[in-house]
C-alpha cells in the first residue's frame, strides 16, 4: 500500500532548509500530525551543521489557515503530544539558533499569521494577508499573536488587527514592516531562496550569534520568554473554556453565523 503523505516535507539545499507545511486539501491547517512532522523539520534543520538557515511554507495555495477548527470541535489535540513546548505547528516556540524565513505563499489567517510573527524574517506573496480573526471565532491567538504582534507594529494598529480580526494585505504588511518583502505572485518561496542565499553566504557562527544576542537580549519583550506565555496561557484557559470558544468552532463548520453568550 502507498505510504500517507507526510504533513511537512523537509529538503536541503545549498545550505538551506525548506520546511513545506503539507495539508493542503485543508490549506494547512494544524493538527497534531503537522505540527509533530513540521516540528521535527525544524529540530533536523537546527542540528544539521550544513544548515545555514531555514524556510518555513506551504503547499498548495495556501502558507497555513491556522488551526484545524474541525479537530478543535471534535475535541482533539492540534499539538505534537511529545513535544508540547514547540507549542502551535512545532515552530511557534521551537526557537532554533539558525535564522528561520516565512515564505507565506497564500493564505495565512491566525496560526499562519503567528508562524509568521515568530518568524526572524518574512517574505509574502502579493496575493496573500496576514490577520488574527480569532476573536470572530470565540478564541484567542494564543500562539504568540497577541504576545508578538504589539511589539512588531505599532500598538494602535496592533489592537486594530487583534480586536477586529479583519485581515490586512501583504502590501499593508509589508508597509507595518511585518514582512521584509513582497514577491509576485506565486514567487514567495523563490524571493525567500533569494533572500536566504544573502544570509547563507556569512558566517554561520557570526550569523547564529547575532541573532542568539538579538534574541536574548529582547526575549522578555518579543513574545519568547516565559512571563509572557504565563500570561497569554491564562488569558487562553479563560477564553479556551467558555460557551463562545466551543460554539465559534461549531458555527464555523456549519457554515453559520455564531450566536454568542459572552461567557
Amino acid at each position: 500500500m502507498p505510504q500517507p503523505e507526510p504533513a511537512a516535507h523537509y529538503e536541503v539545499s545549498d545550505h538551506i532548509a525548506v520546511v513545506t507545511l503539507n495539508r493542503p486539501d485543508a490549506l494547512n491547517a494544524v493538527d497534531a500530525a503537522l505540527s509533530a512532522a513540521a516540528g521535527a523539520a525544524l529540530e533536523r534543520a537546527a542540528q544539521d551543521p550544513q544548515v545555514r538557515v531555514v524556510i518555513v511554507t506551504g503547499a498548495g495555495r495556501a502558507f497555513c489557515a491556522g488551526a484545524d477548527l474541525k479537530e478543535i470541535a471534535a475535541g482533539r489535540n492540534i499539538y505534537d503530544p511529545d513535544h508540547r513546548e514547540w507549542d502551535f505547528a512545532g515552530i511557534v516556540r521551537h526557537w532554533i539558533p539558525k535564522p528561520v524565513i516565512a515564505a507565506v505563499n497564500g493564505f495565512a489567517l491566525g496560526g499562519g499569521t503567528e508562524i509568521v510573527l515568530s518568524a526572524d524574517l518574512a517574505v509574502i506573496d502579493e496575493q496573500a494577508s496576514l490577520g488574527l480573526p480569532e476573536v470572530r471565532r470565540g478564541l484567542i491567538a494564543a500562539a504568540g499573536g497577541v504576545l508578538r504582534i504589539h511589539r512588531q507594529v505599532p500598538p494602535k494598529i496592533a489592537a486594530e488587527i487583534a480586536l477586529t480580526g479583519q485581515p490586512i494585505s501583504a502590501a499593508r504588511a509589508y508597509e507595518l514592516g511585518l514582512v521584509n518583502a513582497v514577491a509576485p505572485a506565486g514567487g514567495a518561496l523563490a524571493a525567500a531562496r533569494d533572500l536566504a542565499a544573502v544570509i547563507a553566504a556569512n558566517a554561520p557562527l557570526s550569523v547564529q550569534q547575532s541573532k542568539r544576542v538579538m534574541h536574548e537580549s529582547a526575549a522578555e519583550h518579543a513574545g519568547w520568554g516565559e512571563e509572557d506565555w504565563r500570561l497569554s496561557r491564562d488569558a487562553a484557559r479563560i477564553v479556551m473554556s467558555s460557551e463562545d470558544a466551543k460554539e465559534g468552532p461549531r458555527a464555523f463548520a456549519a457554515k453559520r453565523p455564531p450566536q454568542w453568550q459572552g461567557r
